[in-house]
């Protein structure tokens, strides 16, 4: 009987699933509790309202890195007008500055996953912070073209720290039933700093173009201080600490999370589990990367929807619309700056609105509805935008449907597949391979987002703007089958189920059923 390992799963009755892995398709054997539900006093009331205001509380600071990346995404829109103007720099430099924070923060997200294996997830949010304020406060000071882009390198190393870490931090010590919603804070986030971004550029606009700029960047770094008090407010990932076999660390800060006693204790039995502490040794990095890179065919199906889904998010254009939405209302026949400026306004107040509607949805709706209705959504929102600019340009209905549709995507984009990226991504690996996973399907998006935001204005001068956004549409109708075919429903399933989910395809002959005494056993060593 190849019995590889344990994994204990707390049933909606309180009752204890034992899954048993024989190398091919998981078992489960219900056994029961052999705590007295009668016998356990829960917390007070207050307690239970205390946990989830302070569980909140924890992933909104961890989720404060996302509003530098959106700040900068949105700022930067409108910045790039006054840098050429006063720098002088040319149209591919325009390209590179943009989209250079994109391909250089891989290096922080792919970093990021193995250093919050070693210094824990809440102080690698720290590190982020210091790198992204380093090259925050270099870019704002640029005498030249050159040190700007110094500036936008160190700034990309901290964003790929940021956006990495926090959805791994927040789905580790959010409960099951709302981590879909905590674990959305992150694109809440993302999208308040690129409306703040938006904001700062139409109230700085009015300024001389050697100031305005520095400005609207300068304004970044206020986060970043918030991000340095929060640190001393927020735990450790529990999970983390049970890696590195602090268990009584992770037990304190389980008590904090949890709404009794009794539940903190069977997270963290079930936690112990996972982590392999009782029937095998930790994984070491060179073990975890082999396993990623050698995948068995569960692991392949995770990082295939994992990697998949973030490249998804990125590839249909998101991050062009956002960062060159005054070319493209320049083009429909907006001309004055001001109003450009404006309009993009409008466009990060809805961005804003939607994920607020989908925090609202995600843990009540599910994952793949929403996801469905945004990839659709998109689809015939960039379509529509294409058709406007080909053909109505410089007309007042082609303006008015150019808005409209840009103001779709971004809602579209929204509800769905912007923060459910970041939500599956962090929740579907298991924990031996979660940080490190992740970081790859992080590496993914800012490769993605990074090619198509530096390519944009070459690809729009040989095909025009609508002929590119028309490829954009092209690649949302192929989301929507990625979705259909690659995406599991998460939701309201613990971490440890969900990866259950990617054996069910595995070997269905079956195999050998384990004897209830097996499971005592090896439930009692564990």
């Amino acid at each position: 009987m190849g019995l590889v390992g344990v994994q204990e799963n707390v049933d909606g009755n309180g009752d204890v699933l034992s899954e048993i892995s024989l190398g091919t398709k998981p078992k489960y054997t219900r056994m029961d509790s052999d705590l007295d539900e009668a016998e356990e006093e829960d917390l007070p009331s207050s307690n239970k309202h205390d946990s989830k205001k302070y569980i909140m509380a924890c992933a909104v600071f961890a989720s404060l890195n996302s509003v530098l990346l959106g700040y900068d995404v949105g700022v930067m829109s409108g910045a790039i007008i006054f840098i050429q103007q006063d720098l002088k720099i040319t149209e591919v430099q325009q390209e590179v500055l943009v989209g250079i924070l994109s391909i250089i923060s891989l290096l922080g997200s792919l970093a990021g996953g193995k250093t919050s294996d070693v210094i824990g997830r809440k102080w690698t949010i720290g590190l982020a912070a210091v790198i992204f304020q380093t090259g925050g406060a270099i870019m704002a000071l640029a005498p030249s073209f050159k040190v700007l882009m110094i500036g936008r390198l160190l700034a990309g190393v901290g964003i790929g720290f940021g956006v990495m870490i926090a959805p791994v931090y927040i789905a580790e010590i959010s409960p099951a039933v709302a981590r879909g919603s905590l674990t959305s804070f992150p694109e809440i986030c993302i999208n308040l700093g690129i409306l703040l971004g938006y904001i700062s550029n139409y109230e700085f606009s009015g300024l001389p173009a050697h100031i305005n700029w520095r400005l609207m960047l300068g304004v970044g770094l206020l986060p970043s201080v918030v991000i340095a008090l929060a640190l001393f407010i927020i735990p450790e990932s529990p999970r983390w600490l049970v890696m590195q076999n602090r268990v009584e660390e992770a037990r304190l800060v389980l008590r904090k999370i949890s709404e009794s006693e009794k539940e903190a204790e069977e997270k963290l039995k079930e936690i112990q589990v996972a982590a392999g502490l009782a029937n095998a040794e930790k994984y070491e990095a060179k073990a975890v990367w082999k396993e990623i890179l050698c995948p068995s065919p569960p692991v392949r199906r995770m990082l295939i929807t994992g990697c998949g889904i973030q490249c998804f998010q990125q590839i249909t254009g998101i991050d062009t619309t956002v960062y060159y939405s005054p070319i493209i209302f320049k083009n429909a026949g907006i001309t004055e700056t001001t109003q450009l400026l404006a309009a993009t306004v409008t466009v990060g107040f809805t961005k804003t609105l939607f994920i607020l509607i989908a925090i609202f949805l995600i843990d009540k709706v599910g994952r793949k509805p929403l996801l469905y209705a945004s990839t659709i959504g998109m689809t015939v929102c960039l379509f529509s935008l294409s058709l406007s600019l080909a053909f109505l340009d410089h007309a007042k209905v082609g303006i008015v449907l150019a808005i409209l549709s840009v103001c779709g995507n971004v809602a579209s984009f929204s509800v769905g597949l912007g923060p459910i990226c970041w939500v599956l991504s962090s929740e579907i690996f298991p924990l031996r391979l979660r940080a490190q996973a992740s970081a790859l399907g992080a590496v993914g998006s800012r490769v993605s987002s990074g090619i198509i935001s530096m390519s944009f204005l070459s690809v729009s001068r040989a095909i025009t703007v609508a002929g590119t956004f028309f490829v954009f549409g092209i690649i949302s109708c192929s989301a929507v089958a990625f979705v259909h075919y690659c995406v599991p429903e998460t939701k309201g399933k613990t971490l440890e189920e969900i990866e259950v989910l990617f054996h069910d395809k595995d070997d269905e002959s079956g195999g050998n059923e384990v004897e209830m005494g097996d499971v005592e056993r090896l439930m009692q060593k564990s």
